[in-house]
């Protein structure tokens, strides 16, 4: 059973699932499809197109699949995929999709701190924590068990691998590969994350793999020398491959 405050406005339209805690002056808009088990603090919007999971906090003033901020957006029907055990903390925006890709994505397990925004079309992964007031431009895609500090800024189309550390007040129009520390200003590779790794249990040897990769990559004059020189030296690493294949399929080239 739903315990819904007298003074939220839900939609009849609306799908609920079970046992969801909706606040006064919470607004569920028309084709909303909600899970089971969330909470919604007070002054929670969830706009038409969310699609949320279950086991969700969301905390006041959160505003859930807003209209896109693209000019290019014409009112044709997109979403924004929220999945479970998420906790989006205070004045958190996230738009929902354009016809670009018709989504915006937030996966499971994410924490994405007070103020933050996340654009139309942006793909967010799991585990991820993503620090206060830090912005997303549209289609900007984040890898699982990312750490984005605070108050950080993201190019459009930018891409950011797993398990990165990204320093508090940068900004990038250059996609971050995985594993490494991203800091500085300008921002550019700052040495591989071996807190990050090493807490989320991977062993010194595979660490140091990745490290000797990284050596590769960035000693040599061109990353794609690099790149190769690095896949011919780990051709059975799995990290290695994964490194290599982000900045292979990078769109904005990588930083440096």
């Amino acid at each position: 059973m739903n315990k819904i405050h007298p003074l939220a406005v839900v939609d009849p339209q609306a799908v609920l699932g079970d046992n969801n805690e909706i606040g006064a002056f919470c607004v569920v808009d028309k084709n909303v499809v909600i899970g089971s088990n969330n909470k919604f603090y007070n002054g929670v919007t969830v706009h038409t197109g969310a699609r949320i999971g279950d086991n969700n906090e969301f905390f006041p003033g959160a505003s859930i699949s807003t209209k896109p901020q693209d000019l290019k957006f014409r009112g044709e029907e997109t979403t924004c995929e929220i999945g479970s055990n998420n906790s989006i903390r205070e004045n958190v925006t996230i738009s929902r999709g354009t016809a670009s890709k018709g989504k915006t994505v937030v996966g499971d397990g994410n924490l994405l701190m007070e103020n933050m925004h996340v654009a139309h079309d942006c793909v967010i992964g799991n585990g991820c924590i993503i620090g206060n007031s830090t912005k997303f431009a549209g289609e900007v895609e984040v890898e699982d068990c990312a750490i984005i500090s605070a108050t950080c800024l993201f190019h459009q189309f930018t891409h950011v691998g797993s398990y990165v550390m990204f320093q508090g007040g940068s900004r990038t129009s250059q996609d971050i590969p995985p594993y490494v520390i991203a800091g500085k200003e300008p921002i550019r590779y700052a040495g591989v994350n071996l807190v990050g790794l090493r807490r989320r249990g991977f062993s010194n040897d595979v660490i140091e793999v990745i490290h000797d990769a990284y050596r590769i990559i960035y000693g040599q004059g061109l990353i794609k020398d690099g790149v190769a020189e690095a896949r011919a030296k780990y051709p059975e690493s799995k990290e290695v491959d994964y490194i290599c294949s982000f900045i292979e399929n990078s769109k904005r080239g990588i930083i440096r």
